[in-house]
Protein backbone atom coordinates (compact mmCIF):
# COMPACT_ATOMS: atom_id res chain seq x y z
CA UNK A 1 0.00 0.00 0.00
CA UNK A 2 1.18 3.71 -0.53
CA UNK A 3 0.95 6.80 1.39
CA UNK A 4 -1.20 7.97 -1.54
CA UNK A 5 -3.76 5.26 -0.99
CA UNK A 6 -3.93 5.46 2.93
CA UNK A 7 -4.83 8.60 2.64
CA UNK A 8 -7.67 8.10 0.03
CA UNK A 9 -8.88 4.91 2.16
CA UNK A 10 -8.67 6.90 5.89
CA UNK A 11 -9.68 10.28 4.54
CA UNK A 12 -6.50 11.89 5.84
CA UNK A 13 -5.68 15.90 5.21
CA UNK A 14 -2.13 16.17 3.78
CA UNK A 15 -0.14 18.51 5.23
CA UNK A 16 3.65 18.49 3.75
CA UNK A 17 5.35 15.81 1.94
CA UNK A 18 2.98 15.66 -1.53
CA UNK A 19 5.80 14.17 -3.29
CA UNK A 20 6.43 11.26 -1.15
CA UNK A 21 2.90 10.06 -1.36
CA UNK A 22 3.99 7.37 -3.83
CA UNK A 23 6.17 5.83 -0.42
CA UNK A 24 5.68 2.21 0.23
CA UNK A 25 4.04 1.14 3.60
CA UNK A 26 5.27 -1.60 5.00
CA UNK A 27 3.72 -0.74 8.69
CA UNK A 28 2.89 1.47 11.65
CA UNK A 29 4.33 2.94 14.96
CA UNK A 30 2.54 5.01 17.00
CA UNK A 31 3.80 6.46 20.26
CA UNK A 32 4.40 9.87 21.23
CA UNK A 33 7.77 9.53 22.39
CA UNK A 34 10.76 10.43 20.11
CA UNK A 35 13.31 8.14 21.60
CA UNK A 36 10.75 4.90 21.40
CA UNK A 37 10.34 5.86 17.78
CA UNK A 38 14.31 6.05 16.70
CA UNK A 39 14.68 3.09 18.93
CA UNK A 40 11.91 0.72 17.72
CA UNK A 41 9.77 1.67 14.58
CA UNK A 42 10.92 0.13 11.18
CA UNK A 43 11.54 1.92 7.76
CA UNK A 44 8.86 2.43 5.78
CA UNK A 45 6.29 2.57 8.47
CA UNK A 46 3.94 5.41 9.04
CA UNK A 47 4.65 7.12 12.33
CA UNK A 48 1.24 7.78 14.03
CA UNK A 49 1.38 10.65 16.74
CA UNK A 50 0.30 14.07 18.65
CA UNK A 51 3.20 15.42 17.92
CA UNK A 52 3.66 18.29 15.68
CA UNK A 53 7.68 20.00 16.02
CA UNK A 54 10.70 19.81 13.75
CA UNK A 55 12.32 17.45 16.17
CA UNK A 56 9.64 14.46 14.86
CA UNK A 57 11.06 14.88 11.13
CA UNK A 58 14.17 14.57 12.11
CA UNK A 59 13.50 11.12 13.71
CA UNK A 60 11.20 10.63 10.50
CA UNK A 61 13.92 10.88 8.34
CA UNK A 62 16.54 8.61 10.06
CA UNK A 63 14.54 5.91 10.39
CA UNK A 64 13.56 6.15 6.71
CA UNK A 65 9.31 6.39 7.57
CA UNK A 66 7.04 6.46 5.05
CA UNK A 67 4.59 9.27 6.47
CA UNK A 68 3.82 10.97 9.91
CA UNK A 69 -0.11 11.10 10.77
CA UNK A 70 -1.09 13.39 13.30
CA UNK A 71 -4.11 12.80 15.47
CA UNK A 72 -6.59 14.17 17.21
CA UNK A 73 -6.98 17.43 14.41
CA UNK A 74 -3.61 18.36 15.29
CA UNK A 75 -1.55 20.47 12.37
CA UNK A 76 1.89 20.50 12.06
CA UNK A 77 4.49 23.44 13.07
CA UNK A 78 5.52 25.74 10.24
CA UNK A 79 9.37 23.75 10.69
CA UNK A 80 7.56 20.61 10.72
CA UNK A 81 5.93 21.20 7.12
CA UNK A 82 8.53 22.80 5.82
CA UNK A 83 11.59 19.45 6.85
CA UNK A 84 8.62 16.80 5.48
CA UNK A 85 9.27 19.47 1.78
CA UNK A 86 12.85 18.86 1.99
CA UNK A 87 13.01 15.15 3.15
CA UNK A 88 10.03 13.73 1.28
CA UNK A 89 8.30 12.47 4.12
CA UNK A 90 4.49 13.38 3.80
CA UNK A 91 2.50 14.72 7.24
CA UNK A 92 -1.03 13.65 7.38
CA UNK A 93 -3.87 14.47 9.94
CA UNK A 94 -7.04 13.30 11.31
CA UNK A 95 -9.53 14.06 13.81
CA UNK A 96 -9.70 10.99 14.62
CA UNK A 97 -7.26 9.54 17.70
CA UNK A 98 -4.46 7.40 17.74
CA UNK A 99 -6.14 4.20 18.15
CA UNK A 100 -8.52 4.45 15.74
CA UNK A 101 -6.13 5.33 12.46
CA UNK A 102 -4.20 2.54 14.18
CA UNK A 103 -7.02 0.37 13.73
CA UNK A 104 -7.48 1.56 10.11
CA UNK A 105 -3.83 1.09 9.17
CA UNK A 106 -3.43 -2.43 10.68
CA UNK A 107 -6.52 -3.56 9.10
CA UNK A 108 -5.71 -1.81 5.41
CA UNK A 109 -2.20 -3.24 5.46
CA UNK A 110 -3.72 -6.77 6.67
CA UNK A 111 -6.78 -6.90 4.25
Amino acid sequence: MTVSELVKKAELTVFAGSNGLNNEIVGGYTSDLLSDVMGNADAGCVWITLQSHKNVMAIASLKELAAVIIVNSGSPEADMSEQAEKEGIPVLGTTLGAFEISGILYNSLNA
